[in-house]
């Protein structure tokens, strides 16, 4: 189908909640996360949860799906909920941002991307060696580290060197921390280039520029991140949608992602709340397409800083915004919220875990279903390309 040849005019919003799991896959002892239950876990920390849109939706109807699924404390099941509902189970290897958002495109990530040991050093030495004869800057740290905690430990020294930051985690990735005021962001986003065309040949999912202010004691990540990503060997739905002429809005840090292939339009937000008002502006501006975004602060914000109570308020808040724009939708159109993988701010370490991720469903004069376990986030995938009328994807079952 060309673009010439659509007539009918649609909207898709596929919104993904960073981090927002609800409940250990099967295969989560693989990756040492068994146990874990993000959304579940949170609501027990803090006492229950008030997310009234999201019930509404069926939210808590989600548990009683899976396998041990956890109750979500104040979010009980309701009856005749007003969106579709259900729970999707990855089946790609890993359990990083790039994995779960490519499976939710359509892709099917086997083998992994590289991973690295926690070190140091956590790089190889020619790697890194090359990185700074390239940029002219010395490398410190080299090791798997939490991207608040290799600051403030590294962040003075970072200064009277003139020297990168450079960390790793259980995700494929390649992070370089730079205090603006030595190194400034420009050279930074330079450097970011290099080290992707160097850890392109190890499969580094992501390069990310993380930059940061003050001084000791008083360090601060700015919301200047870039994620540098490693480029998709097979059409996403993005570029498929964009191929056959449905214009794709991207909100968040989805350019990066996916590499700024098959985008229309997109807005750089740092933080939910512009990433929310983003969404609302390409819903009001536009008729037709697909609007992509990703609410980034669950993950950046509180999952990896351990935050539970902190996570909670941030799921609190989003509610509110569904509250407020579920009513702009009409017939025709599709909502579709789900997440890329978990962080329970509850369990051991800083890092992403592997679970299951909610799947609500929102479509105005349509029929609510029970979704039950999707095998494959790429049923997204597949659902957009059914909804918007073009080609099938490879892989993936339609829910709509």
């Amino acid at each position: 189908m060309t673009g010439a040849q659509r007539s009918v005019c649609l909207k898709a919003i596929l919104i993904v909640l960073d981090s927002v799991g609800i409940g250990a896959a099967p295969d989560a002892s693989h990756y040492d996360d068994e146990g874990s239950a993000t959304i579940p876990h949170i609501a027990t920390a803090c006492g229950g949860l008030n997310l009234p849109t999201m019930k509404s939706m069926g939210l808590g109807n989600i548990p009683g799906l899976l396998p041990g699924g956890i109750p979500i404390e104040g979010v009980s099941p309701v009856d005749g909920p007003i969106a579709s509902f259900g729970a999707m189970q990855e089946v790609s290897e890993g359990k990083d941002t790039i994995t779960g958002h490519w499976e939710i495109a359509g892709l099917h990530i086997s083998p992994g991307f590289g991973l690295f040991p926690p070190g140091p050093p956590s790089f190889p030495e020619e790697i890194i060696r090359e990185f700074e004869e390239r940029t002219g800057h010395k490398v410190i740290g080299n090791s798997a580290a939490s991207g608040t905690a290799v600051i403030e430990e590294l962040g003075e020294q970072a200064i009277k060197e003139s020297a990168w930051i450079v960390y790793t985690s259980a995700d494929s990735v390649f992070q370089i921390a730079a205090h603006v005021g030595v190194i400034p962001l420009d050279q930074l986003y330079k450097a970011c280039e290099i080290a992707r065309e160097l850890c392109d040949p190890l499969r580094v999912g992501r390069v990310i520029a993380r930059p940061f202010t003050g001084g000791p004691g008083h360090f601060e990540r700015t919301e200047d991140r870039r994620d540098y990503a490693f480029k998709p060997t097979e059409k996403t739905i993005l570029e498929r949608l964009h191929d056959a002429g449905v214009p794709v809005f991207c909100v968040g840090k989805i350019e990066d992602i996916y590499a700024h292939r098959g985008i229309t339009d997109s807005v750089h937000t740092g933080n939910n709340k512009d990433s929310q008002k983003q969404v609302v502006r390409f819903f009001e501006e536009n008729d037709d397409g697909l609007i992509f975004a990703n609410f980034i602060d669950f993950d950046m914000h509180f999952g990896h800083r351990r935050d539970p109570r902190g996570y909670g308020q941030c799921l609190e808040q989003t509610d509110v915004y569904f509250r407020e724009f579920l009513p702009r939708l009409a017939e025709g159109d599709v909502l579709i919220i789900t997440a890329d993988h978990g962080n329970d701010p509850t369990f051991k370490g800083t890092d992403h875990t592997r679970e299951y991720v909610p799947l609500l469903v929102y479509r105005p004069g349509h029929e609510v279903q029970n979704l039950g376990i999707r095998q494959g986030f790429y049923d997204v995938a597949q659902s957009l390309a059914s909804h918007f009328g073009i080609s099938p994807m490879p892989r993936g079952e339609s829910f709509l």
